[in-house]
């Protein structure tokens, strides 16, 4: 299937500053998209608007964003809406989020109760903010596409990981809500679900163990943030009367979220 050409619309991107925000980035750039960034971590988004922009002739801004608090997401609505101006939106990726601890419930401690307070934060109250603040923009201007970046975890949970799959569960329901409250609008709505992606997602959930990090990934080929991407690319050049509701991806050596084929090294 050929894909609509999407050059000169924009694209808003949270969680921008690295792993599957900056590499959609990157290949959003690649076939003409404008860009608004927004992460918590000025300085590597700024480099990466301004290294987009100069590659493919884009415009790229890159606004601070930190979803878990209010003001600085107003803040970033407005700023994109500015960028926009009357040609709107085209697509808003709702990517930022993050996984912290291995906690199992019966074991866990105040440390592990503040992370899973962290991560529902983030990824569940802060998933929300941001998306109420663009979801208006969408319905008035009657187009454009939705992406939430949920995760496997959301259809498989595992233990160890009981609230980071409760909040990536409510990233598919709350998009599978939505899908169906803009009903009658022309606005298209879908939900990626990521397996194993070698990004600092691992680095974070062990706060900063590389040696546990890297062994997620030991003797198997995982995702790159490039993978996704490129799904994230096919979604928004698809005809316009499409919506692919969910799409579920992991790597051929992942068959769930626990079961992983390690090949001998």
């Amino acid at each position: 299937m050929e894909s609509r050409d999407v050059r000169g619309q924009v694209a808003v991107i949270t969680g921008a500053s690295a792993g599957i925000g900056a590499a959609s980035a990157r290949a959003l750039a690649a076939v003409g998209m404008d860009l608004v960034l927004g992460a918590r971590r000025a300085e590597p988004t700024a480099a990466l608007a301004a290294e987009l922009a100069t590659a493919h002739g884009v415009r790229a801004a890159a606004l601070p964003l930190d979803v878990t608090d209010a003001a600085s997401s107003r803040a970033f609505h407005a700023g994109a809406v500015e960028f926009a101006g009357d040609a709107g939106f085209g697509l808003f990726l709702n990517n930022a989020g993050l996984g912290r601890g291995v906690a199992r419930i019966p074991g866990a401690t105040d440390e592990d109760e503040s992370d899973w307070l962290e991560m529902i934060d983030t990824n569940v109250v802060g998933f929300l903010r941001v998306l109420r603040l663009f979801v208006g923009d969408f319905v008035q201007q009657d187009r454009g596409l939705i992406v939430s970046m949920g995760s496997v975890a959301a259809l498989w949970p595992y233990e160890g990981g009981s609230v980071y799959c409760a909040t990536k569960s409510s990233v598919r329901t709350i998009t599978r809500s939505l899908r169906k409250e803009l009903k009658g609008t022309r606005v298209r709505v879908s939900v990626i679900h990521p397996g194993l992606v070698e990004t600092e997602f691992s680095q974070v959930r062990f706060r900063g163990d590389t040696e546990k990090a890297a062994a997620a990934y030991q003797d198997m080929t995982p995702l790159t943030g490039e993978d996704v991407a490129s799904v994230v690319v096919w979604l928004a050049g698809l005809p316009a009367h499409m919506n692919i509701e969910e799409v579920s991806m992991m790597a051929v050596d992942q068959v769930s979220t626990t079961e992983v084929y390690r090949r001998p090294s």
